[in-house]
């Protein structure tokens, strides 16, 4: 076992929730946006899930720091927001303001699962950059039985909600 196998145990419980968490969302934006915006959506907040761990590789960032804040998780949404916005906007203003606040929300619940699993662990977040440490004390962060569990939960909740989406659809469209 090498020092990469707890990070990939920790990418799988954070792909988990935020999969868990992008189950009503994806079921939402199926069945606005269709199958392609579903999948689309879970794979990007599958992708974005361990951009708080970056901290890891930046220089002077303390980690589970800033990255691992609400006020970080509203960044990324905003910035999410402002790129469905730039992509839909030429389709009108209503199908812009819908993909910019289907970003945002993408964003910011996709780094809020992060912080979240993380306050599952001992270590814990301060989510509020109050001192105050948020932590359930429930399972080790490299607890490999945790981490499969939360990815098998997540990617499968996350599908339920973008096939119901999907079968929903014609029934209202």
């Amino acid at each position: 076992m090498g020092n990469s196998t707890p990070s990939i145990m920790h990418r799988n419980g954070h792909v988990g929730a935020a999969l868990l968490v992008y189950t009503l969302p994806g079921f939402i934006a199926t069945l606005f946006g269709g199958i392609e915006i579903g999948v689309l959506g879970a794979l990007v907040a599958a992708g974005i899930s361990i951009v708080p761990d970056w901290d890891h590789r930046i220089p002077f960032v303390e980690h589970r720091g800033i990255t691992h804040t609400v006020p970080f998780a509203v960044l990324v949404g905003l910035v999410l927001g402002a790129g469905g916005l730039l992509v839909a906007i030429p389709e009108g203003h209503l199908p812009g303001l819908a993909a910019a606040a289907f970003g945002f929300a993408l964003g910011f619940g996709t780094i809020v699962s992060h912080i979240g699993a993380d306050a599952l662990t001992p270590m814990g977040v301060k989510p509020f950059r109050d001192n105050r440490r948020y932590s359930a004390d429930l399972v080790q962060s490299a607890n490999s039985v945790a981490n499969y569990a939360l990815l098998f939960l997540g990617v499968g909740l996350a599908t339920v909600g973008v096939i119901a989406g999907s079968e929903v659809r014609p029934m209202l469209f």
